[in-house]
């Protein structure tokens, strides 16, 4: 059963913990327990019962001196559980499109995608009378897409876009042509550079853009 986050928030304790590390990144017990309120014990047992459903595992951190620390991560099956697109129906249509019609037919539905995506994120921007409103509505409509969205702003003034999850990410895996799309439908949507600096693809666990301000 997949975890829908796009409309309501997570309920059980094991629910907001593959939550958190999805967002987060690996944490210990006693960090995912402080930040649910609950007790690092707590966290730990339910850490535990998902490592048996196959959903986390841990691994030993060695920092200098001392024992290692114990960090929780999610496995490729605790990242199945979030959403993605209709994945394997996604692929096969993309596959019979580049084997059946070529790639200059591929090339069209995903500059058609893009062309689709960037009118509607320029609409959403209507109104919004600085940067900072610009990246909040973009995160908005991410968020509401399935991405996870966040921002952060930087000490040197930049902002970065934080995407958490990919729910097209078996698409983009099969044709890389709608990652390129989607960078490009940022920088003008937001009518400023966009640089992606981190990405699912190349073995990160999230994707991250960074916008630089004029």
């Amino acid at each position: 059963m997949n975890i829908d986050y796009s409309t309501s928030q997570p309920q059980s304790v094991a629910e907001r913990l593959l939550l958190l590390l999805k967002t987060r990144g690996p944490l210990q017990a006693a960090d995912a327990g402080k930040i649910l309120g609950t007790t690092g014990e707590a966290a730990r047992q339910q850490f535990v019962k998902l490592a048996k459903e196959g959903l986390v595992v841990a691994e030993a951190q060695t920092k200098g001196v001392g024992r290692p620390i114990q960090l929780w991560r999610l496995t490729e099956a605790g990242n199945a559980r979030f959403p993605d697109a209709h994945s394997e129906l996604t692929v096969q249509l993309l596959r019979m499109v580049r084997t059946k019609l070529g790639e200059e037919a591929l090339n069209l539905l995903i500059d058609t995608r893009e062309q689709e995506t960037r009118d509607l994120y320029c609409q959403a921007m209507e109104g919004a009378h600085n940067i900072d409103e610009r990246v909040e509505r973009l995160v908005a409509i991410r968020s509401q897409e399935g991405y996870m969205a966040e921002c952060q702003t930087q000490a040197d003034g930049s902002i970065l876009l934080i995407e958490n999850h990919c729910p097209i990410c078996a698409a983009a895996t099969s044709c890389q042509g709608f990652c390129r799309a989607e960078l490009s439908v940022f920088q003008q949507a937001l009518g400023v550079p966009v640089e992606r600096i981190e990405h699912i693809l190349s073995g990160s666990r999230r994707c991250t853009y960074r916008i630089k301000l004029e």
